[in-house]
């Protein structure tokens, strides 16, 4: 098997790291946590597992994971983030992946559990994600906070089987807390592109945005758990474009 760089970005992750490192220590043959200056036990935990840990500073989700890769001293790099962790299947098929490869990229499916139960629908599964590659065939892109690793030159992608698991909130609270965070970068970077919106088409995209993850994307055979996502995802939108409207308020736009 070719070996293995697992590059993880933290802050304050002592809640979910542990189960991250746990998932890859078999399959990687260093482990680099790239780390946003935490006040928690999140270093003793990664010391724990003896981790090349560097603290650096966070200029943004998509700046901070290339500087990471970077940082990776073997041709294959696995990118995770810190409440993801690999199933007993995913690590086989990354292990088969490099034991002979034949892409240069590698997506994976990745399965969130959300408030105690596990999302199969509401446009929240399969949801892709690249995230084995060669080191320097790609980069991180997107838009923060929303980045993804894209191959150069549109190269072909592999797939593997198994499913990466993603404990994302644990509580209502947990979400709101991240809609407010995920919101406020958003709104930010739609504010340094220009873009402008008024009331009645920000009520529109919320529209939208509820009836694509409780219908279109079957949000609804997630039963209440789906009920919730669609809601909350609609007033993630209003919260990312009232934002805006304030920056634009404030710039005099």
């Amino acid at each position: 098997m070719q070996d293995l760089s697992v590059v993880i970005i933290t802050y304050n992750e002592e809640k979910n790291i542990r189960r991250c490192l746990e998932s890859v220590k078999n399959i990687a043959k260093e482990i680099v946590v790239v780390d946003s200056f935490s006040t928690d036990q999140t270093q003793s935990i990664c010391e724990s597992f003896d981790c090349r840990f560097i603290p650096h500073a966070f200029e943004g989700h998509i700046q901070q994971k290339n500087w990471a890769w970077e940082q990776a001293s073997t041709k294959w790099v696995l990118s995770l983030d810190a409440d993801e962790a690999l199933t007993p299947q995913l690590e086989s098929s990354i292990r088969r992946a490099l034991e002979n490869p034949q892409f240069n990229g590698y997506r994976m499916n990745r399965l969130t559990y959300y408030c105690g139960s596990w999302v199969k629908y509401s446009g929240w599964y399969p949801d892709t994600k690249l995230r084995l590659f060669k080191k320097y065939e790609g980069a991180w892109g997107g838009v923060n906070p929303h980045d993804k690793f894209e191959l150069h030159n549109n190269q072909d992608v592999g797939h593997l089987t198994g499913d990466l698991l993603h404990y994302s909130y644990y509580t209502k609270e947990d979400h709101f807390k991240q809609i407010e965070y995920f919101s406020n970068i958003a709104a930010k970077e739609l504010h340094e592109r220009g873009k402008t919106i008024n009331g009645l088409l920000i009520y529109l995209k919320m529209a939208v945005q509820f009836m694509k993850n409780f219908i279109f994307k079957l949000g609804f055979l997630d039963g209440t758990t789906g009920f919730k996502i669609a809601v909350r995802s609609a007033y993630a939108t209003h919260q990312k474009y009232t934002k805006l409207q304030e920056l634009n308020k404030h710039a005099g736009r």
